[in-house]
């Protein structure tokens, strides 16, 4: 059993909230000044015809004569957004212009929101396709399951540069690198973890992939219905082939089956955990109830039966927060000129993340704070090491 300590973020008020977004967050930036006329003759007309001409004879000249190179498309349909649900294309464009803002906070990458009027996948794919020349790497965000597996695998197939779903991937990162610092900070090793995820969307699905890279044996994944196991009513699809990779020991039931003598609970759903089936996890358990605004569990509760407590929340320690891994690893991606993101890039991600955290672990402190200095330049070189030693 754990306390947490008070928490250290005041709750930002209704104007606060409407003042800072009015307007919009993004605007643009010159990276050459326009000062007198020999400046607009450079930027500008007649001197831009030059570099138009030399990259129309070697096309590859763009990534240096233009901002592709560091420009990162933050694609949404507006379908799945935060606990929001389906709130459409222009609700979801605050969200897109804050996850440009921490791009270009946490990476020093310029990027674009895209929200996108359909949900087609045809035509979102199509639209990327013409738009490629235009981007160096596409940030998916906030597009419901199952159609983003669909959305994300068909963009890695039709584009040359780098494609992510970051409600999965992201997500998936942080997650092992937390869980990483967790096992530390307990003496022990990922292997013997027993790990129950609440929720097979996309993060979900994505976090049980990348735990199960990594060495963990024993995860079971739960949807609405109860435990993913092959046969069961609803197992289709991406959860067949999640049923195929997960779920050893052959579980059938609901939380309490799953939940009995695991070390591990993470909660990537909207589903609430029954405070009584904490108590019967095993001794010095784990509980990452990521869902926001509101947790499967509340923290405190938590903290009752657990002896690691995470969130999603800024408010509680250990927040399991994405901005710990995207900006790097687009990062990394860019600069290494990479046209994958791999899962060699994420698992190097994960173990950068955790890299830095070590040299401070505590169990309140399994994940570094997302204003660390130090984590994106980490990921960024860790993917872009991965991403050359692949090549």
């Amino acid at each position: 059993m754990t306390t947490l300590p008070d928490r250290t973020v005041s709750a930002p008020t209704h104007d606060e909230i409407f003042t800072a977004h009015e307007g919009g967050k993004l605007g643009t930036a010159l990276t050459s000044p326009l000062r007198d006329a020999r400046d607009l003759a450079v930027a500008y007309t007649p001197g831009v015809a030059e570099v138009s001409r030399a990259i129309a004879a070697e096309p590859a000249l763009a990534a240096r004569y233009t901002w592709t190179s560091r420009l990162v498309a933050v694609v949404s349909d507006g379908t799945a957004v935060l606990g929001l649900g389906d709130i459409g294309p222009r609700a979801a464009l605050p969200v897109m212009e804050g996850k440009s803002a921490l791009f270009k906070t946490f990476g020093g990458l310029d990027s674009i929101p895209l929200v996108l009027d359909t949900t087609d996948v045809d035509e979102i794919v199509e639209t990327l396709v013409r738009l490629r020349p235009s981007f160096g790497a596409v940030n998916l965000e906030d597009v419901a399951a199952p159609r983003c597996f669909e959305l994300e695998r068909r963009l890695i197939e039709a584009l040359d540069c780098p494609v992510m779903h970051d409600d999965q991937h992201g997500t998936a990162i942080v997650l092992l690198a937390a869980l990483r610092g967790a096992a530390a900070v307990q003496g022990r090793a990922l292997a013997s973890l027993r790990v129950v995820i609440s929720g097979a969307g996309a993060a979900g699905v994505a976090c049980a992939r990348i735990l199960r890279a990594a060495g963990v044996v024993d995860v079971t994944v739960l949807d609405s219905r109860g435990i993913v196991v092959a046969g069961r009513a609803g197992v289709t699809g991406e959860k067949a082939l999640l049923a195929a990779e997960t779920n050893p020991r052959g579980l059938t039931g609901g939380p309490a089956e799953a939940l009995a003598g695991a070390d591990v609970f993470v909660g990537l759903s909207c589903a609430k955990l029954p405070e009584e089936l904490l108590s019967t996890m095993a001794p010095e358990a784990m509980v990452f109830a990521l869902s926001n605004p509101d947790p499967e569990v509340h923290p405190d509760v938590a903290a009752r039966y657990a002896a690691i407590v995470a969130t999603g929340r800024s408010d509680f320690p250990n927040q399991i927060n994405n901005v710990l891994a995207f900006p790097g690893v687009f990062r990394g991606a860019l600069d290494a000129g990479a046209r994958r993101i791999t899962e060699a890039m994420k698992l190097a991600a994960a173990e950068a993340i955790f890299a830095v955290a070590s040299e401070d672990l505590a169990a309140d402190r399994i994940v570094p704070s997302p204003f660390d200095p130090r984590v994106a330049p980490a990921v960024s070189r860790a993917v872009a090491e991965a991403a050359v030693t692949e090549h």
